[in-house]
């Protein structure tokens, strides 16, 4: 996954998901390019009551989601391996996981 989608998932794990968009010019009225647009510096409110969160607080969440991630791929090598211990061939384990 692109740093860009972890950047997104934790925008919208804060103010009840879809609360943000980005900014289309910068403040001197410039456009800015589109693949510029998804930064921190960038971020608008676009839903009444939201606030930008920190970014620190953005980074935190990214490493949390990334954190998760890791933790479950890490569980899913575990439990193969457990089951290959147990004495189940790849087939088998595939047949019980669909993995």
């Amino acid at each position: 996954m692109q740093d860009i989608d972890y950047f997104q998932k934790a925008l919208h794990e804060f103010n009840d998901g879809n609360w943000y968009g980005w900014k289309t010019h910068d403040s001197d009225g410039n456009k800015i390019p589109n693949a510029d647009r998804m930064t921190y510096a960038n971020i608008k409110v676009i839903k009444d009551g939201a606030s930008i969160p920190s970014e620190a607080d953005v980074n935190a969440k990214i490493q949390e989601i990334k954190d998760a991630e890791t933790a479950a791929t890490n569980k899913k090598a575990s439990g193969k391996q457990k089951l290959k211990d147990l004495g189940l061939d790849d087939a088998e384990i595939k047949a019980l996981t669909g993995a």
